[in-house]
């Protein structure tokens, strides 16, 4: 048996201004930094033993999880960082408030861009501070590897393979671990995991810093899967 938790970063800055953050990498609000902790205390509560922790080349998902491990009173040297596991990449609405521009092209276009499968953004200039290529955080990141902009089939692209490599043997072998990362890419593994379509994964909604608990039994098989924090739990159309 195994246990993988998903943890969606607590409410970021941008989350805050309702702005399209993508792969800019913003700090924590106040109050991410409080839904956090109180991922840590419920994950305490539960006394989950936890062989590995996963998350994205972001701040505000990098400062989930040493929140979570300090409050666990775990060392976050163990903590093991993708840019595989980073958001999707919003392209030329980067930065831009999500009201303004459902007034400025329509709510059912946003709602296009932000939740359809295979539709993305125009790509955004490579000329602009908040693309990729002009962040720190990225520097490593091989330049083929840093898009213009994305769709969540880009993203389950980018994620899978990555989650199939390094995370999945993992599980199968019984071992417990911790994603901290982002509404997209965790929505990325959940396709995966709950066999979604493409219709099914636009759906599903993940709450910032309330971790979703998925155990496995011997059979890689899913027997449990809840929110730990019932008040502030989405409805799982996948379970």
């Amino acid at each position: 048996m195994s246990d993988l938790i998903l943890v969606r970063h607590g409410q970021s800055e941008w989350n805050l201004e309702n702005r399209f953050t993508g792969w800019v990498d913003v700090d924590l609000a106040p109050k991410g930094k409080l839904e956090a902790c109180k991922a840590g205390e419920l994950l305490k509560e539960k006394k989950f033993k936890i062989d590995y922790f996963f998350t994205s080349y972001q701040k505000r998902a990098i400062e989930t999880l040493k929140l979570i491990l300090n409050t666990l009173r775990i060392k976050d040297n163990e903590i093991v960082k993708a840019w595989q596991l980073n958001e999707r990449h919003y392209g030329s609405l980067t930065g831009l408030n999500k009201d303004e521009m459902k007034k400025k092209l329509g709510e059912q276009k946003v709602h296009e861009f932000r939740r359809s499968w295979n539709i993305s953004p125009d790509p955004l200039s490579k000329n602009n501070p908040y693309h990729p290529i002009n962040i720190e955080a990225y520097k490593d990141v091989p330049s083929e590897n840093i898009p213009d902009t994305e769709s969540l089939k880009d993203t389950y692209e980018r994620v899978f393979p990555y989650f199939e490599k390094e995370i999945l043997n993992k599980l199968k072998q019984n071992k417990n671990i911790l994603i901290s990362a982002h509404g997209n890419s965790l929505r990325a593994i959940c396709k995966y995991l709950f066999n979604l379509d493409e219709n099914q994964i636009t759906k599903l909604e993940i709450p910032t810093g309330n971790p979703l608990f998925i155990n496995f039994n011997n059979k890689f098989e899913i027997t449990q899967c809840n929110y730990l924090d019932k008040g502030r739990a989405k409805n799982l159309i996948i379970f």
